[in-house]
């Protein structure tokens, strides 16, 4: 009984929330991800991660934050709350601000990471402030697994092409957006993932978005 109730446990852990992408499962690298040597020139870049206080998705966090940092850029972890913030695999995180001091002026991408608590933005002012602003001013804004919800509350995605984790792709609809169903979708300054499975390609895609925008090539 106790072996049965465990295996349900996980199950219903992973099931729930951004997908089935579990920790201690590999996969391949896709060509510009984490596993590759080249990388783009990211430095002097600042990247915001803008999470949940509780069950924001490990990978989706980690795995682009790894990415971006050995590609130079600087990335900076906001939340609701100064205190220690916990993924639904039990990864820990102190943020570095408050939601409420990002400035749009200040970074060239803001990343809204996913997970079950990334529904704590879907309908806050802070964060459709954030991603209006950054759009406004043609910075990169992406979002992966149930956080595009959030860009589309904000208007951010009318008009565009996008994905999100496969529950919520009604949501994308009613404000506008195309729903691709694609793993990550990149419509401009705009990119989309649709869950944990697309963390390292969604990461080489805000990589690749941020070198074709902000670095200028050599004459």
């Amino acid at each position: 009984m106790r072996v049965y109730a465990a295996s349900l446990l996980i199950c219903l852990l992973f099931a729930c929330g951004c997908g089935p992408q579990g920790a201690g499962q590999t996969r391949s690298a896709p060509a510009g991800a984490a596993g590759e040597t080249l990388l783009p020139d990211l430095s002097d870049m600042r990247v915001f991660m803008v999470i949940s206080q509780r069950d924001f998705r490990d990978e989706e966090l980690f795995e682009p934050k790894a990415l971006l940092e050995k590609a130079g850029a600087e990335v900076v972890v906001a939340s609701s709350s100064l205190d220690e913030a916990t993924g639904m695999l039990g990864g820990t995180v102190q943020p570095d601000m408050l939601l409420s001091e990002v400035a749009p002026e200040e970074f060239q991408a803001v990343v809204f990471v996913g997970g079950t608590g990334a529904e704590e933005y879907w309908n806050d002012d802070t964060a459709h402030a954030v991603a209006r602003q950054a759009a406004e001013q043609g910075k990169i804004v992406a979002a992966i697994c149930l956080a595009p919800v959030t860009l589309a509350n904000a208007g951010v995605l009318d008009g565009k092409k996008a994905t999100v984790w496969k529950t919520e792709s009604g949501r994308l609809r009613a404000q506008g957006a195309t729903y691709t169903g694609a793993d990550v979708e990149v419509d401009g300054q705009i990119i989309t993932g649709n869950g944990p499975a697309a963390a390292d390609e969604f990461a080489a895609a805000v990589a690749r978005t941020l070198a074709r925008t902000y670095k200028q090539p050599s004459t």
